[in-house]
């Protein structure tokens, strides 16, 4: 479960949102997202195929970030960080799971998920239909194995991102639909964040003990 929707792509349920297509033509490309050192917002993660939406907070302090999803009184939990130049993924409850190892990540930072998000594909400014409306830029990331020129080459897509961040704010992010072998234990490998609040405020981040020993 790590931190990436295409437009008019619903998330499910009573609180799904949509996404709208908004093109302006002629408008210069913007920057690419940017996550902030400090920040604070809560949501939902929502696995559409197994029916699952769970409250869903992403905090940042100092450059370390952590997601929790979940918890112990839903069908899932789990906490991802980024923690001293370390990336932390510890599932505590997942449907079928019955391993709760903590995976860590090292030489992994802030510093270099911004650089990642540099290579981002712009796909358009959209509108994500809620209450209120996000207007939003729509980013394309991702990873593919090996790293061969354009042909008939065999090639694995290892993780793919959309990132939806706010049009007027590069760093304030609303949504992201990831989809990967960072999704294995779902079965269409596919889950969302979506975003109710983001503030620019130190958030509280802590790794867990499993994490730490």
């Amino acid at each position: 479960m790590l931190p990436a929707a295409h437009a008019g792509t619903r998330t499910g349920g009573e609180q799904a949102s949509a996404t709208v297509a908004a093109q302006r033509s002629g408008s210069p490309t913007p920057r690419p997202p940017y996550l902030p050192r400090d920040f604070r917002g809560k949501g939902k993660w929502v696995v559409r195929d197994l029916g699952v939406t769970v409250p869903f907070t992403w905090e940042g302090r100092n450059g370390d970030s952590q997601m929790i999803a979940g918890g112990p009184q839903y069908p899932i939990w789990f906490t991802n960080l980024i923690y001293h130049g370390t990336l932390y993924t510890l599932t505590y409850k997942w449907p079928g799971l019955t391993e709760h190892p903590c995976s860590r990540i090292p030489g992994f930072d802030l510093d270099q998920l911004n650089q990642a998000f540099q290579g981002a594909r712009f796909v358009g400014r959209e509108i994500l239909q809620r209450s209120p409306n996000r207007y939003v830029n729509h980013w394309r990331v991702g990873v593919v194995q090996p790293k061969l020129p354009p042909g008939n080459f065999p090639r694995f897509p290892l993780g793919l991102g959309d990132i939806y961040v706010d049009q007027d704010d590069r760093s304030t992010f609303w949504q992201v639909l990831q989809f990967g072998v960072q999704n294995l234990y779902d079965p269409e490998l596919d889950e969302w964040l979506v975003m109710d609040t983001f503030e620019h405020e130190p958030g509280a981040v802590t790794l867990p003990e499993r994490c730490s020993s």
